[in-house]
């Protein structure tokens, strides 16, 4: 059974930096297709940022160029670096697995999720 767990959630002042975690175990991470969605109080969950397996990536209009996503498969990790965060970052952010090559950028075709670490940005 693939797992997936986040780390590196907190709590940061506006224009700071976090760096968020997904450690995958049970699974072939190599061959895992990554992908980071978020979802911020009363509101649906919505995609963040993508690298399939081969290495090519995807962002959302929101974080484009303000957060970057790359993978380890020597640590079988997946990262998430934010950068010039802003309230409106503020959600539980959830790491996402599939094992088909799709979009993710929605939630059709998204086989595993991890529990979520919340980030808070400070205004």
């Amino acid at each position: 059974q693939v797992q997936l767990v986040e780390s590196g959630g907190g709590l940061v002042q506006a224009g700071g930096s976090l760096r968020l975690s997904c450690t995958v175990s049970g699974g072939t991470f190599s061959s895992l297709h990554m992908g980071w969605f978020r979802q911020a109080p009363g509101k649906e969950r919505e995609f963040v940022a993508r690298r399939w397996s081969g290495g090519a990536t995807y962002f959302a209009d929101s974080v484009k160029g303000r957060f970057t996503i790359s993978r380890d498969n020597a640590k079988n990790t997946m990262y998430l670096q934010m950068n010039s965060l802003r309230p409106e970052d503020t959600a539980v952010y959830y790491c996402a697995a599939a094992t088909r090559l799709v979009p993710m950028t929605d939630l059709y075709g998204i086989d595993y999720w991890g529990k979520g670490t919340l980030v808070t940005v400070s205004s």
